[in-house]
C-alpha cells in the first residue's frame, strides 16, 4: 500500500535535503571560515534529525558524521583525515539522497 501523502512529504524533504547537501558541498570548495563551518554543521544537524524522521537512516548517519567533523574543525583540529572524512560523508550524503529520490520515483510510478 502506497501512502501518497507521506510520499509527497518525503519528496519535499529530499528536495530540501538535496539543496542543503549542495550548499554543504559548496562550502567545502571555498575558504572554510568558522562561520561557514558553523553553517555547514547547522545544515547537517537539520538533515540528521529530519532524515531519521522520514525513515532515511543513512541520510541521518552521514549528516551526523558531517556535523561532527565540521565541529572538530571549528574547534581547531586541523587533521587531514578529518577533511578527507568530511568529503567522504558529503559524497555519501549526496549519493544517498539521489538513491532515495530514485527509489521514491519508482515506487510511485
Amino acid at each position: 500500500m502506497v501512502d501518497y501523502e507521506l510520499d509527497e512529504l518525503r519528496r519535499e524533504f529530499l528536495a530540501e535535503a538535496e539543496e542543503k547537501a549542495r550548499e554543504i558541498a559548496s562550502t567545502l570548495e571555498k575558504e572554510q571560515t568558522s562561520e561557514a563551518l558553523d553553517r555547514l554543521a547547522y545544515l547537517a544537524h537539520q538533515l540528521k534529525g529530519a532524515g531519521g524522521s522520514y525513515g532515511y537512516a543513512r541520510i541521518s548517519s552521514e549528516s551526523a558524521e558531517i556535523e561532527k567533523a565540521a565541529e572538530r574543525i571549528v574547534k581547531g583540529e586541523k587533521d587531514g583525515d578529518i577533511e578527507v572524512a568530511l568529503q567522504k560523508h558529503v559524497a555519501g550524503l549526496q549519493a544517498e539522497i539521489r538513491r532515495a529520490l530514485k527509489e521514491l520515483s519508482t515506487a510511485t510510478s
